[in-house]
């Protein structure tokens, strides 16, 4: 980048960009910004992109499905669900640097309502048009990789792994779920602050990988992943060969906690009001207070 030294000159000088991170009141000030702006984008943006960002989501879910398959008895535990994470990093790197609206990682929109910049209806109704557009870009995109065949891979080690995922996710208790949700998104939404302190896409990269890493490592839930992850288990068990049953000397009843009513019921509807929690009370609210709130401010400095 270049600017002119002098409007009546044609010389232009290289500008030096700032290369120190930003501090965080700088971060809650921007994530405050960028919270009234994701608040007031028109439907048809706001709902574009949230397809999308369900879609990078749902790529990193292909992603760590695929490198986890046949891993079991072969590699540690922990190792198996790190390497797992990493590659699930894909999703929320997708949706950072290529730009999409994640209804997870926009909880941190709550600041800008915090601030009184942003009418709750308005928060609402955003974050209701995002999880819808995030839930079709999840179904959508798991509705193509079955389509592909691509779980019949590793002799059908792909989609067996895909089954068991979506089959324990249906599995846990409401209060299970919520928490698992809580600290799932607590982890997202402070991949995502991080990333306001970025002056760089090798920054925000950085920023992104080890705490989605963490929770996918931690077995954490999170409701946008599992609008792939059991969707696609239960297209897999529903439309699957006889052929791929063969292959992996399993049967479609042997998931017999993979159903619909359990995926809207014991998993997405937990889920989500724990990332909900997670994210915009546990750290939205909390850096909003210790950043922006202004009479805890004034208090601080006067101490």
């Amino acid at each position: 980048m270049y600017r002119k030294i002098d409007d009546n000159q044609e010389t232009l000088t290289p500008m030096i960009p700032r290369l120190d991170p930003s501090l965080p009141p700088e971060m809650a000030k921007l994530a405050e910004d960028i919270g009234v702006v994701k608040a007031n984008l028109p439907f048809s943006k706001s709902f574009l992109l949230a397809v999308l960002a369900g879609a990078f989501v749902s790529l990193g879910a292909v992603f760590s499905t695929t490198v986890t398959s046949g891993a079991t008895g072969q590699l540690p535990f922990g190792v198996t669900k790190l390497i797992g994470g990493l590659a699930f990093s894909l999703g929320l790197i997708l949706v950072v640097v290529a730009g999409a609206e994640l209804f997870t990682g926009n909880n941190l929109s709550v600041m800008a309502f915090a601030s009184g910049k942003v009418k709750l209806w308005t928060l609402l109704k955003s974050w209701a048009i995002v999880y819808l557009g995030n839930f079709l870009g999840s179904i959508a995109t798991a509705a193509i990789v079955l389509l592909s065949g691509q779980y019949q891979q590793g002799q059908g080690l792909v989609g067996q792994n895909a089954l068991q995922i979506a089959n324990a996710k249906c599995e846990l208790d409401w209060i299970q779920a919520f928490s698992l949700g809580v600290l799932c998104n607590a982890l997202v939404c402070l991949a995502v602050w991080l990333c306001y302190s970025a002056r760089s896409t090798t920054d925000k990269i950085l920023s992104i990988i080890f705490p989605i890493t963490a929770f996918v490592t931690s077995g954490f839930e999170h409701s946008v992943a599992n609008m792939y992850f059991i969707p696609f288990g239960l297209f897999i068990k529903s439309t699957a060969p006889v052929t791929f049953w063969e292959s992996i000397g399993k049967a479609s009843d042997n998931y017999a906690s993979l159903t619909w009513g359990n995926f809207f019921i014991a998993n997405l509807l937990p889920v989500t009001l724990g990332n909900v929690f997670g994210g915009a009370v546990m750290v939205g609210l909390v850096y909003w207070c210790i950043h922006l709130r202004h009479d805890l401010n004034k208090e601080m400095k006067g101490m």
